[in-house]
């Protein structure tokens, strides 16, 4: 009888940044990836264009955590903000894990940077869990596992 191999579910994640150690995030989004194709055409070619690779443009991160006392991920901001962008690009790590909390599935996000920092509303009636936002740009994401 063949091993079943079901699909990972989408809520057991883990995330590494260089240097910052945050307990948790509620959401973790991976921008697309794609490579623009190009028209090309010689004025001998038939009367179709050809299809080139162009640039591959990597989509941004975005992440989602309820406010802690830690500042790490703001001051990661506001360090960009100060225009230190070459010596703050970290590597962040994306692990996916199965049921038993065994990480099947591994992404590396190159070059990373906080571009946009955003706190979530208030409401003096709400009973909903105060978030940050954090996008991440970045020069290549990867699977590598």
């Amino acid at each position: 009888m063949a091993t079943r191999n079901d699909p990972l579910r989408n809520f057991r994640f883990r995330l590494e940044i260089d240097g910052i150690s945050q307990a948790s995030f509620s959401e973790v989004a991976i921008g697309e990836t794609a490579t623009d194709a190009v028209d090309y055409r010689d004025g001998t070619d038939p009367a179709h264009v050809r299809k080139l690779d162009g640039l591959t443009k990597y989509g941004n991160i975005t992440l989602k955590w309820g406010v802690t006392d830690s500042q790490d991920l703001y001051n990661w901001h506001k360090a960009i903000v100060a225009g230190q962008i070459s010596k703050n690009r970290k590597m962040v790590v994306i692990s996916v894990m199965d049921e038993t909390g065994t990480e099947k599935a591994r992404f590396t996000v190159a070059e990373a940077w906080p571009m946009k920092y955003q706190l979530g509303g208030l409401n003096g009636k709400g009973n909903e869990v105060f978030l940050e936002t954090l996008e991440l740009v970045n020069e290549g994401i990867e699977r590598v596992k």
